[in-house]
């Protein structure tokens, strides 16, 4: 459809000389609209021109999505709504009153900043144009999974968190979330949902390759150094925003299953060892994070009540609010109120612990328990309704709308929240930040082994010029290394890249998560032992999850493992040009026997590991 946004506010000069955005469009600089006051007395004018609507709708965050040439989302007259991902834009931001949204998907630098830019306007022409807030996912990795994370193309690419965890160097970190926070910037991007505190402990869970390995001392120190790349000393015109993720940690999954799913509902602690995971955390409240996403999950066997982190009073008022002092915004995580269809799968809501309760219900115990907002929903008319009912009393709904409200002042949003599209494609992906990143996979590659069992030479590095057979790597990317052939009989190494392995899951959203067994099947060994029983073999494997691999480390004549790592980053490291620096950020289990006898809550808990936590040649 064509797309006529409104015009943007008037820029006026107030008689006392003050440049404005006339946001109401009035002719006069009301006191929010005045940058020269503080943002307290700015949020506190703001909040009493609000409707009930208008405050309902800052209390949700949705996903939301942009057409590849930058436009926004808007169906056809007539064409049903009910589709979360190809929501109507204007209705969501005009009807529903809402301005927080998470971008799902991508576009070029370019037109996300344009796509920017005209959500803005359709905000600016709202009665009050309160700006839009987005959000996103992390999108510098190799990971594309849209419950986690969002691969794009323009933006530099980087190690997945476990990577930047192997290397360890908080400087490193600190550059990594400051190039990101730049290009965030440059294409609207305001709130990041992320970084994870969590611990991989529990080896089988799905989303261990979004942490900081199993470590907690380590963790704490990288977390910190992200929150400051990303924000700054403090919150200001120039920061993004981070929501740390998922309190109070989220690795201690019964049996490793994920909490999205119903049969990982249950968050576990056989070792006691819940304030180990709130380490990282204490970090982050220590370098100012913004905001922080309880997670899904019950606990189970804890003095607290066994609801959802989302509905936890004892642990959103008592421990994060109360224990912590933590005074930012609290977001859900998504979609703990309304079943959903995802993928063409029934999706329902994460409501564990009160599934009994209907949708109204849902929603005053999540305020109830102390949270802000709650993500991946769009539903403000349950608040209106909650108010209007006197279940919920405006005082508690200004309380949470002046924290977000807040923010967005600080963020200098209402001040400018345009970005320039040239400026996007100057920055995002540019040659220097690619360089870096490229530098960091390099630099993330753990060699495990080294050499053939017994051998006192060392396989790597690899000579220039050898003749190599390629499994799993771009032929024209090593060709630029050595003399590719096209069997291992003609190869004098090969060099072969696998990913640990997983039980595919069954469809829709489940598909994406990579969980379940971290040992090969012997169909799964019998290609790889036929290549690495044949000629000297190199095994680079993709470690999201610590895989159980003794068959490989012992036939194989070097072992290395990747936490996000191109073809040219890996060559580069193999054939002896960029030195790896990468230690394991979590023990590899010689056994899915030891992981299963292993507690949840606690690191590198399997006996008789196949290489210990730290390890790397």
């Amino acid at each position: 459809m064509a797309q006529t946004p409104p015009a943007r506010p008037r820029l006026l000069t107030a008689p006392c000389g003050t440049v404005f955005r006339d946001l109401n469009g009035n002719g006069t600089m009301e006191p929010y609209e005045n940058p020269r006051l503080p943002v307290d007395d700015r949020v506190r004018d703001l909040l009493g021109r609000m409707t009930l609507e208008e405050k309902a709708g800052l209390l949700f965050q949705t996903m939301i999505t942009m057409n590849d040439d930058g436009s926004l989302v808007e169906p056809e007259p007539g064409a049903p709504d009910d589709d979360p991902m190809r929501a109507s834009t204007s209705r969501m931001v005009t009807a529903k009153c809402m301005n927080h949204f998470n971008l799902f998907g991508a576009a070029a630098p370019r037109r996300m900043a344009e796509w920017n830019n005209r959500i803005q306007d359709l905000a600016a022409g709202t009665r009050l144009g309160i700006p839009v807030t987005v959000s996103t996912d992390p999108r510098n990795g190799f990971v594309d999974n849209p419950a986690a994370a969002v691969q794009t193309q323009g933006f530099s690419l980087w190690p997945e968190p476990l990577g930047l965890a192997a290397i360890g160097d908080e400087d490193l970190v600190l550059r990594h979330a400051d190039i990101v926070r730049q290009e965030y910037l440059a294409v609207g991007i305001r709130l990041a949902l992320h970084p994870m505190a969590d611990l991989a402990t529990e080896p089988r869970w799905a989303r261990n390759l979004g942490t900081f390995g199993s470590d907690a001392a380590t963790a704490a120190r990288l977390i910190a150094a992200c929150i400051r790349g990303l924000q700054g000393e403090s919150l200001g015109p120039d920061s993004v925003s981070a929501m740390t993720k998922h309190f109070p940690g989220a690795g201690p999954q019964k049996g490793g299953e994920d909490a999205h799913f119903p049969y990982g509902r249950e968050q576990v602690y056989p070792g006691d060892n819940l304030d180990y995971h709130l380490i990282p955390f204490e970090a982050a409240f220590a370098a100012k994070t913004s905001q922080i996403m309880p997670y899904y999950a019950m606990p189970v066997g804890t003095d607290y009540e066994e609801v959802g982190f989302g509905f936890n009073k004892g642990v959103i008022t008592g421990l994060l609010r109360e224990k912590y002092g933590f005074d930012g915004i609290v977001c859900t995580d998504w979609g703990l109120v309304t079943d959903s269809t995802i993928f063409g799968a029934p999706f329902p809501a994460r409501a564990w612990g009160v599934e009994h309760l209907d949708r109204l219900a849902r929603v005053e115990r999540i305020l109830d328990a102390g949270a802000d907002q709650l993500g991946g929903e769009a539903a403000p008319e349950l608040i209106a309704e909650l108010v209007r009912d006197g279940k919920v009393s405006l005082d508690r709904i200004d309380t949470s709308a002046a924290r977000l409200l807040r923010e967005k002042f600080v963020l200098g949003l209402f001040d400018n929240p345009y970005v320039d599209p040239d400026e996007a494609e100057r920055i995002c992906g540019n040659r220097e930040f690619t360089a870096e990143g490229l530098s960091a996979q390099s630099r993330s590659v753990t060699v495990l082994k080294d050499r053939p069992l017994g051998a006192a030479t060392p396989v790597l590095p690899l000579a220039a010029g050898t003749r190599i057979y390629v499994r799993g790597v771009d032929p024209d990317v090593a060709g630029r290394y050595g003399t590719v052939v096209a069997t291992p009989a003609e190869a004098d190494v090969a060099v072969l890249r696998i990913s640990a392995p997983f039980e595919q899951r069954t469809q829709g959203f489940e598909s994406f998560f990579r969980a379940g067994r971290l040992d090969f099947t012997a169909e799964e060994l019998r290609p790889i032992l036929e290549v690495v029983q044949a000629v000297p073999t190199v095994v680079d494997v993709f470690l999201d999850r610590p895989a159980a691999l003794p068959e490989i480390a012992d036939e194989s004549a070097a072992l290395v493992a990747n936490y996000g790592a191109s073809d040219t980053a890996l060559l580069d490291v193999l054939f002896g040009r960029v030195r790896a620096e990468g230690r394991l950020p979590f023990e590899l289990p010689r056994s899915m026997a030891a992981v299963v006898a292993g507690r949840e809550d606690v690191p590198n808990d399997s006996a008789d590991p196949l290489f210990p936590h730290g390890h790397g040649l």
